[in-house]
C-alpha cells in the first residue's frame, strides 16, 4: 500500500523572502499558526506554543529542523500529544513567480501512527486548510 501524505499548495501574493519569514520567525508563526518558542534554526529542536485559555505558553507542537535552504526549502519533524510521540515530516517548498510565491507543504509519515492513521491524516488535512487561510491574510 502506498504511504499517505498530504500535499498542499497555497499561492501567496508576496515575495518568497517575505513568506519564508512567516515559516521561520517565532513572532510571524504566531500570526497564522502558533507562536514559536524561538526562531527556527537548522539542526535545532523547536516548540510551538498554545494560546488556549489557561494553557498559554505550553508546548503544543515539537520537532527538529532537519534542513533549511532560505528562502527555498524547510524540512522539519512534527509531532504533538495526539500523535503519541510519532514524528511526522513536513517539507515546505517555496517557488517564486512573478507576482508571488507558491508554497507547497508535503506532510508525510502517517503510516507510523498505526491504527487511526487515516483519521489523523484527515484531521491534519482540514487543519492545514484553516491555517493556510490565515497565512494568506497575513502575507498578502
Amino acid at each position: 500500500m502506498k504511504p499517505m501524505q498530504l500535499v498542499k499548495t497555497v499561492f501567496l501574493k508576496a515575495p518568497r523572502e517575505h513568506v519564508w519569514r512567516f515559516l521561520t520567525e517565532a513572532d510571524k508563526l504566531a500570526l497564522w499558526f502558533h507562536v514559536g518558542e524561538a526562531d527556527l534554526k537548522i539542526g535545532a529542536d523547536y516548540a510551538l506554543l498554545t494560546n488556549t485559555y489557561g494553557k498559554e505558553g505550553e508546548k503544543l507542537i515539537t520537532g527538529r529542523i532537519l534542513e533549511m535552504d532560505p528562502p527555498k526549502k524547510l524540512v522539519q519533524t512534527f509531532t504533538h500529544q495526539w500523535l503519541n510521540g510519532v514524528e511526522t515530516l513536513c517539507v515546505w517548498e517555496l517557488e517564486e513567480f512573478d507576482g508571488g510565491t507558491a508554497l507547497t507543504l508535503t506532510h508525510s509519515g502517517w503510516e507510523k501512527v498505526g491504527e487511526g492513521a487515516f483519521g489523523m491524516t484527515a484531521n491534519h488535512d482540514a487543519g492545514w486548510d484553516e491555517h493556510f487561510v490565515r497565512l494568506r491574510r497575513v502575507t498578502n
